[in-house]
């Protein structure tokens, strides 16, 4: 079992729906499991209180809660994607199912859950050892709301 695991609050009885959504973007995605609500709970008994699900190997909580917390990138999921491809797949699955883009790869869904739609491969344009093209690339960096590949690769080499 993994010691720490993400739980994310849902309101309006959310939290099934986003895990079905979140699970079907990975292809090891899955369900693990549920806490239906009870008599005198919160929730229709029955239905799902407490979802946990897992992606990409790791476990997740998604809760049923009330509208008093509200979601902000200052915390997001970061998916390390393999390429420009996967990035493309996933923003537009995010955006398609009612989300927001933020922006430098932030986007949120349609529950206000905000994640970083990123790749290792732009981390050799953002940190890479040529000092003036590293800062040429977060400069363009700060202009994208998808991240870009070539376009960071690109303002790294001076083009």
């Amino acid at each position: 079992m993994q010691k720490i695991v993400t739980n994310i609050w849902y309101t309006d009885g959310a939290a099934q729906e986003a895990a079905e959504f979140y699970t079907s973007l990975f292809d090891d995605g899955k369900i693990t499991g549920s806490i239906p609500y009870v008599e005198d709970a919160h929730g229709e008994p029955g239905t799902a209180m407490v979802v946990n699900f897992e992606l990409a190997g790791q476990q997740f909580t998604g809760i049923n809660g009330d509208a008093s917390a509200k979601h902000d990138h200052a915390m997001s999921l970061l998916v390390n994607c393999d390429g420009q491809e996967e990035i493309d797949r996933l923003w537009a699955a995010f955006l398609g199912n009612g989300g927001k883009e933020i922006e430098c790869g932030w986007v949120a869904d349609k529950w206000g859950v905000n994640w970083q739609v990123w790749s290792t491969e732009a981390e050799r344009y953002v940190g890479g050892p040529d000092k003036a093209g590293a800062e040429r690339a977060v400069k363009a960096m700060y202009g994208m709301k998808k991240i870009d590949l070539q376009g960071l690769k690109d303002a790294y080499e001076g083009k």
